[in-house]
Formats: structure tokens, sequence, C-alpha cells
């Protein structure tokens, strides 16, 4: 079923040539040059490089960036025992994670400012979705920093929600040796192992290995979770001028709990016959199999051409599988207990490629600082899809029994649903940045050109399929941010994102790209011990599709608009040596501004009216370390039509972590902490509509003992 990828040349090979040779003679030139000339290439300054952040992907620090950006540190993810990213980005304004409740822990999933997204990024690279039940999941052991860009992203990373994006770093090697082992035991029958090493081979040379194991039993009944993961990495000199760094990601999630949902009567709504528990399944242990392995090869090349121009090129090979048993809801019956089901299987397959190549250039001409980037992106995944689907025997919800599928009596021919076909995706970006420093003012302008294909062929729901997007987009932005000398910095910027879309009206015609765009106006600040934001915003999404009132309940036009309005706070203050608070707000305003099926004004699901949160740290004893967080998440609509509301919920996280080095020296390097989630056991929803309801997670208690030498 897999196919052969074909390698596009790498572009920008002559590009680089051609720039170093025309910086070098440019500025040779300059002492022939005519006088007007002279001036100008005269002051010249030449500046050095350095980290390459996710809102910019040059060095420019997130307090200088003029856009939202919300960096979660490693400190952070420690400090409350973070297990996932999806609990990682808990603390963040303008995220709203986990839509699918606390069973489904196979995807990373996030509403941000109003928008759906399930792009993750890994290293500034996408990682490679099929759409389907196929996508790499990055464990939070192997991340050193989560960076969200808020709002529209395309400049730099074309197609994309306009919400925003994550972007996960990685731990990097080392040249100093360190060595970590960490063993965690917990509710659920939770038993986990993890390694972290790094250190040095020799002066040009640096190494780093993390590894994990672990295993649980799913907040579901029957279910489990389980998973093994290595990612190795190195950091090589390769000359004075050239970096280095190779990379792998393997992991194999075996068993990765449910995901199939409950009916709103029973969880968010009262039933007859009472309320469900929240270990509530609504699928058959027979039939209940996610078995994923991912296979992630990648290098970062980083060349220094000259004193003024820089090469950087990131790729990865994605190699990935999934098989999935699963049920999934055919209706619940009038005496609201007996859910009809139906059983389906998928099976699928892919092979991707990213290549992200970036030239950039610092230098000064009279008193202004230039960081110009020039990128060429490339993106292919291939992905073979199998389907098959059929009758289940039904569940009794209040008396279940969840041994009852047959593998055998499945009749999949009987369907008609049987699918097998080929997704192949490829998108090719240029892009182009300059970041202007003038006194105390930040400038950023750039612009993007994508060209998007996508096609689907095969057989697909027993028809033949035949799907095909070949669309084109510009997108830019610019923004201005000044920084006064107390610390804040005000700023503003105007930025763009799309979305291809797939199919064609019914006389033909092929929808186009949907696109977006947003205003965001704010202000920083940043002194030695406090750190504060507070930004408003406006998105607006265009050519949405929505339902076409002349055609049939299949039919589509692309009419729809959705804007989301919003304020977010976020704050970070050292109040003394021993105190530290996080706090972060969310205030937003998401509505169907244009559409012909009947939710105009109406806010679309998982977009709350309001978040908060708020972590405390305090070390009241050398060693000692508490934290306490607490997260409340507003209201959101229970399904597109706004008939009822999901709840709000209010949970408490606590955290105690003690360094054994202040009982006895004989205890030196190891540390023991204690994580509680929800703590007081709350029971919370999410919704897709009626039909489909999930329980949050339920309170979690882990201890945890670590290791370092």
């Amino acid at each position: 079923m897999k196919r052969s990828l074909y390698f596009k040349p790498t572009l920008l090979a002559a590009a680089i040539a051609a720039a170093s040779s025309y910086s070098s003679s440019s500025y040779a030139a300059g002492t022939e040059a005519s006088s007007s000339e002279e001036n100008i290439l005269s002051t010249l300054e030449i500046k050095g490089q350095a980290y390459r952040n996710t809102a910019t992907k040059t060095q420019l620090d997130p307090d200088e960036t003029p856009q939202a950006l919300s960096i979660i540190s490693a400190e952070n993810l420690d400090a409350r025992g973070v297990e996932t990213v999806a609990e990682a980005v808990r603390y963040s304004s303008g995220v709203n994670t986990e839509l699918r409740g606390g069973a489904v822990t196979r995807l990373d999933l996030f509403n941000i400012r109003g928008f759906d997204n399930d792009t993750v990024l890994y290293d500034g690279l996408p990682l490679l979705y099929n759409d389907w039940n196929l996508q790499p999941q990055i464990d939070v052991i192997a991340i050193e920093q989560i960076e969200i860009f808020k709002g529209p992203t395309s400049t730099l990373y074309g197609e994309m929600p306009p919400g925003g994006m994550v972007n996960l770093i990685s731990k990097a090697p080392q040249d100093r040796s360190k060595n970590t082992i960490e063993v965690t035991v917990g509710s659920d029958k939770k038993r986990d192992i993890s390694l972290d090493t790094t250190g040095g081979v020799n002066k040009d040379i640096n190494y780093r290995v993390v590894a994990r194991a672990n295993e649980s039993d799913g907040q579901a009944v029957t279910s489990e979770n389980k998973r093994v993961l290595i990612a190795p990495s190195l950091d090589i000199r390769l000359s004075e001028s050239t970096q280095l760094n190779l990379n792998m990601y393997y992991q194999n999630d075996p068993d990765m709990g449910v995901y199939s949902s409950l009916p709103s009567k029973g969880t968010v709504y009262d039933n007859s016959n009472g309320q469900l528990s929240s270990d509530a399944y609504a699928g058959d242990a027979n039939w209940d199999v996610y078995d994923r392995e991912v296979l992630l090869l990648g290098y970062k090349l980083d060349h220094k051409i000259n004193d003024t121009w820089r090469f950087l090129q990131n790729t990865r090979l994605t190699m990935a599988d999934a098989y999935q048993e699963n049920t999934y809801s055919a209706g619940l019956d009038s005496n609201e207990r007996t859910l009809n089901r139906r059983a389906y299987l998928t099976d699928e397959s892919s092979e991707g490629v990213n290549i992200d190549n970036q030239l950039s250039a610092v230098f000064d001409i009279n008193d202004t600082e230039h960081n110009i980037l020039v990128g060429l992106d490339y993106l292919k995944l291939n992905s073979d899809i199998q389907y098959e689907d059929a009758a289940a025997p039904s569940l009794d919800l209040f008396n279940p029994n969840h041994y009852q599928i047959v593998t055998g009596d499945l009749d999949f021919a009987a369907s008609g649903y049987s699918s097998d076909f080929t997704i192949e995706k490829e998108q090719v970006g240029f892009y182009l940045q300059d970041q202007i420093r003038l006194d105390n003012w930040v400038f950023i302008a750039g612009g993007r050109y994508d060209n998007f294909t996508y096609d689907e062929s095969g057989t697909k729901y027993g028809a033949a399929a035949s799907t095909r997007i070949d669309q084109s987009q510009l997108s830019g932005r610019i923004g201005a941010l000044y920084q006064f000398d107390n610390g804040l910095s005000p700023f503003v910027n105007y930025a763009q994102s799309f979305e291809p879309i797939s199919g064609s009206d019914k006389s033909g015609n092929a929808f186009d790209t949907s696109t977006a765009s947003q205003w965001e106006a704010g202000i920083k600040y940043q002194s030695s011990d406090f750190v504060a934001s507070a930004t408003a915003f406006e998105i607006t999404k265009s050519n949405v599709l929505t339902n076409d009132p002349d055609g049939t309940a299949y039919d589509q036009i692309q009419v729809g608009e959705v804007r989301s309005r919003g304020i977010e706070l976020e704050m970070q203050k050292e109040v003394t040596q021993a105190l530290s608070v996080t706090a972060a707000y969310t205030l937003q305003d998401v509505e169907v501004t244009k559409d012909n099926s009947g939710i105009e004004g109406n806010t679309p699901i998982w977009t709350p009216d309001q978040q908060l949160s708020l972590w405390l740290n305090y070390a009241p004893l050398t060693g000692a370390s508490l934290g306490a967080g607490l997260r409340h998440v507003g209201e959101m609509q229970i399904d597109s039509a706004n008939s009822d509301t999901v709840p709000s919920y209010t949970l408490v996280d606590l955290s105690v972590g003690y360094d054994l080095t202040q009982l006895s020296a004989d205890w030196q390097g190891t540390s023991v902490k204690l994580a509680v989630s929800n703590v007081f056991d709350e029971t919370y929803y999410s919704c897709y509509d009626t039909s489909n309801c999930w329980f949050g997670a339920d309170r979690s208690v882990e201890v945890s003992a670590r290791y370092s030498f």
C-alpha cells in the first residue's frame, strides 16, 4: 500500500551562493561607489545570530515580538508535574484543551482563540496528520519548552487555522554531563519509568537520549494506556561555521485508551435511569484496539556562510502506522438507556517529508538594523487508509456488557461502507520577512506564497473517491512594537492565514481557499521579577462552508463567516524569593456572522466565553516546593445550533516536591514529588453535539522519585 516519496531538490542551494557573493561584492563595491552610495554602504554593521523563536524564525525575544506569544518553560512543566502536552497548555490564555474529555488520550487537539487546531509542530515542522486517525503525538518527556503562537501564522508556516498554533521544542544535547532516572506510580495503576541522559562525547560532539516506558488503566472501564519511546539526538560541530543536529523519535503506543463518546442524556443532561459514572464506556472490550507506531528521522544543518549570511535547513522524515477497532453511536432509544452502535476498523499508514530552508542576514544600514529572512519550505504526505463498518450489538448503558462483539459475526460486506483509498498532500511555500530595529522601535513585515495540492483516490464508503485540491494563496503580516525604557512595550499587528477547502458546489465549481485575517493590539511588560502582557484581538474567517438552501442536504456553498473577538491577560510575578505566581485570563466572543442554514449569530462549540487560571509556587524551606493551581473554564455551547450549554467548571491542582539531599548527603541528587490533578474530583464535560459528549479527566494522583547524577 505504501508509495515511494519523490524528493524535490533544495531550490535555495543556488540562492545561498548567490547571496553570499552578492553580500561580499556589494560591500567591496562600496569603496568605489559614488558619494551617495558610499554613505549608505559604509554604515553596514554585521550582527550575530542566536535562537530563532516560533513567532519570527529569528532571534527576536518574545518580549520584543509584536504579536502575542505564550512560553511554557521546562521549569513550569516540571513544577506542575505535567504528563501530556494537553495538560501543559491548561494554564495558557486563549487555549481550550482536552476537547474530547479525559478518557481520550491519543491526540492533542486544541481550540485557540475560538478555532480548532489539530496541527501540532515539533521543532518548527508540522507533525504530518492524515486527517483521519493517524497523527504523531510527542510525549512531554522529550520536550524542553512549549511555544504558543497566537493568531494567524500562515506567513511563516503555510496552511494553518487562524487561532494560532502550538510548537513543541525538543530537548537538545548539552556539553555538560547530566543523567536523570525517574520512576512514577499513580492512580489507575500507573507505572512509568523514564531516562534523560546528555553530555559531550568530545569537544565537537554532544549527545542526548530520552526514553520512557509506561502503562496504566484508562479512565473508561476496560481500557488501558501503554507507551514506549526513545528519542536520541546528536549535535556535531562539522567546522567553525557549520553545526549539524541529527535526531530520531520512535514511539510505539500498543494501546491508547478509548475514542468513543457518550450521549448527553446521562452526562450533561438528566437521564430517567440516573446519571452515568465518569468511567462509563460505550464500546466493547472485544473490539477496542488502537495500536500506533511512529518513527521520525531528522536533521538540522546550520551553516554560517559569511559574516552577514547564514543558512538553516530543518528536515524530517515521517513513517507511521495505526490500526484501530472501535464503535460509534447510532442513536439512543426512547428508553434513554439502550445505545445502538456500529463497529468499525481503520488500517492506516503514512510516509512524509518536511523541509524548511531558511536564509537569513543581519546587518545595519545607518541607524536601522535589518534581519532579513528568506525561506522555502516543502511538505509531502502519502497516506493509505482502509475502513470497514458493520452493525454491532446495542449496549445497555446502565447495565453494560462490554464483551458482546464477536469479530467473526461482524458483516462488513453488508454495510456498503468499505473504503480503500489514498491521500496525497503537497505544499510548497516561499516566504520573505524583514525584521527592523530603529531606536526603540521593532517592525516586522512579511509575505508568503503557497501552492497546496491534495489528491484523494480509490474507494471511499463504497463509491469511487476522486477529490482534488490545487489552490494557491498569498498571505502576509505586518507589526510594530515600541520599547519604553521602563519595560513597557505596546504593539500592534495585522496577520493573515489560509486553509485549503476540498470539494465543489452543486454546479461543479471548485471551492476557494478559506482565508482569515486578524487585527491585534496589546502591551507587554518585563522587569527582573515581573513579566506581563495584555492583548486584544479580532479574527475574521471567510469562505466557510455552509449548507446550500437550494440544494440537497449534502450540497454546500461558501458564504459562511466566523468572527472571534477577545482579550487575553498573562502575568508571571516573583512576589518574594520563596513565592511566585502565574496567572492567565481570557474573555472571548466568538460568533457565526454569516450563514444560510440558521446558525448565524450562534457561537461555535468548544469556545468557552471566558477562562481563568492561577498557579502559585512556594518554597518555604530549602529543597521544598509547594504548588497550587486553579483552572476555570466558562460555559460552552453543546452544539452548533446552540440548543443548550455545557456547564462551566473550576478545578484545583496541587504539587509537592522535596530534595532529599536536605536530609542526608547520601541522598545527593534524589528528589520526590507528589502531583494531584483535579483534587476535588469534579465532574465536567465536553460535547460536540447532543449525541457525542465526553467526561473530563477524573482526579489523578502521582508520586515520582527522581535521581540525577
